[in-house]
């Protein structure tokens, strides 16, 4: 889950907690502070702890014991690279932190693997809204985001100005839905025509598509991130437990 996203209050609580573990005022093997002081403190209500505290423990930072209470286990080695993952950066930054320039925003006709994503049906239309992502002064990636079009109805999302909040903030609020995970693939492949232009990329030089599928609880499509990376410079990294 990241948590770049800020300003829900329990990302917050999430974000001080961390601070505090790290700083050694909460260090390994500790018990963490109940729910009733961290009520207490914080002045927020028992579900924003409960959050608070559900996601610093599927992190790894603090475990349960049945009976005895939360007792911190400390950094996760794994906790640099949490926002290595494109689904969850591009759901939760901001437009307006990343340099770049909308290239389209409206209803077209969705390519087959997007229309199969988003369990389309036969109608294929989606909403499409495209940015153009520099970096060092030159064209870095494409990132295009596919919604059905009920989705993206009343939403900002048809502006050619860059959104201020993240996607997800901006339609969890406009829309009323619940974002609850994302399935990733990565397709290599050489550019299209419109694409090599657009981040002028050399001749020969191959792509890297990450197609981010983020959908509810309950397994609905909610929206299709697909960027694309020029493969030279480009690198892809993951990291996860071992069992």
């Amino acid at each position: 889950m990241s948590l770049e996203s800020v300003p829900p209050k329990y990302a917050q609580l999430v974000t001080e907690l961390q601070r505090r573990i790290e700083s050694g005022r909460y260090p390994p093997g500790s018990a963490m502070p109940s729910e009733h002081q961290l009520i207490e403190e914080f002045s927020v209500s028992r579900p924003t702890v409960v959050a608070a505290l559900r996601v610093l423990r599927d992190q790894g930072w603090i475990d349960s014991r049945q009976g005895k209470g939360r007792f911190v286990r400390g950094r996760p080695a794994l906790a640099s690279l949490e926002s290595a993952r494109a689904g969850q950066i591009r759901l939760a930054g901001s437009e307006a932190a990343i340099p770049g320039e909308v290239l389209a925003a409206g209803v077209v006709d969705a390519p087959n693997r997007v229309r199969s994503l988003l369990d389309l049906g036969s109608s294929g239309r989606a909403f499409l809204r495209r940015r153009l992502l520099t970096a060092d002064g030159g064209p870095s990636e494409l990132l295009s985001l596919w919604l059905p079009l009920s989705l993206s109805e009343g939403t900002d999302l048809t502006s050619d100005e860059p959104l201020k909040q993240g996607v997800r903030e901006h339609l969890e609020s406009r829309k009323g839905v619940k974002f609850d995970h994302v399935i990733e693939h990565i397709v290599a492949r050489m550019p299209t025509g419109e694409e090599a232009e657009a981040l002028s990329m050399r001749a020969g030089t191959p792509v890297l598509v990450v197609y981010a599928t983020a959908r509810d609880a309950a397994g609905r499509p909610l929206m299709v991130i697909d960027t694309v990376l020029p493969a030279d410079l480009h690198e892809l990294e993951d990291a996860y437990p071992l069992a």
